[in-house]
């Protein structure tokens, strides 16, 4: 307990005093200062990478939906606007496909479809087209908003549209039965 007391009558000297006021309160202050620089210097710089993944992510949602613009004109389009269309569409199914987000790939899988769809069907001018621009919208914002929740949407679309091209004779096959082979030993 004297040790206790020497340290107690030595921070109450002059001496004492000195060091206190003129290191040690300093250096707790500098690094307390660093420790909260620090601090605000990394919520910053993590908004602004936020910020940014963020427009990477509208803009690659933008050119899809810039793609269904055109697949839904597709049929009026020359031939060189329809190339241009076609070159919008790849950039973004690969900008999609490069995102960081939950789904990203079944999402550019099912804009495929979707835009395919869309093409096939441009002939067809008038309120279905533009039901199906809309109903492709919205799905992408949804996505882009709630990337979870979509991607089931997603994989349920893709899986009725499989099941929807296997060709009916194959759903009638009975399942052919495993032939075990074996190999001869030496």
């Amino acid at each position: 307990m004297q040790w206790w007391n020497d340290i107690v009558r030595w921070f109450t000297s002059d001496d004492g005093w000195r060091i206190t006021s003129g290191a040690i309160i300093p250096f707790v202050s500098i690094v307390l200062a660093g420790i909260i620089g620090a601090g605000i210097g990394r919520s910053g710089v993590k908004r602004l990478v936020d910020q940014r993944d963020h427009e990477t992510r509208v803009a690659a949602v933008s050119a899809l939906v810039t793609a269904g613009h055109n697949a839904v004109r597709w049929q009026s389009q020359g031939p060189d606007a329809r190339e241009h269309s076609q070159q919008v569409a790849t950039e973004a199914d690969v900008s999609v496909r490069l995102l960081p987000v939950v789904g990203a790939d079944l999402a550019a899988d099912w804009a495929a479809h979707q835009l395919e769809a869309m093409r096939v069907n441009s002939a067809n001018f008038g309120l279905q087209s533009d039901d199906s621009l809309a109903e492709y919208q919205n799905r992408l914002v949804s996505w882009l908003r709630h990337p979870k929740r979509a991607k089931k949407l997603f994989t349920s679309d893709l899986d009725k549209w499989d099941y929807d091209n296997i060709p009916v004779d194959e759903l009638q096959k009975p399942a052919a039965p495993a032939t075990e082979t074996t190999t001869p030993t030496s």
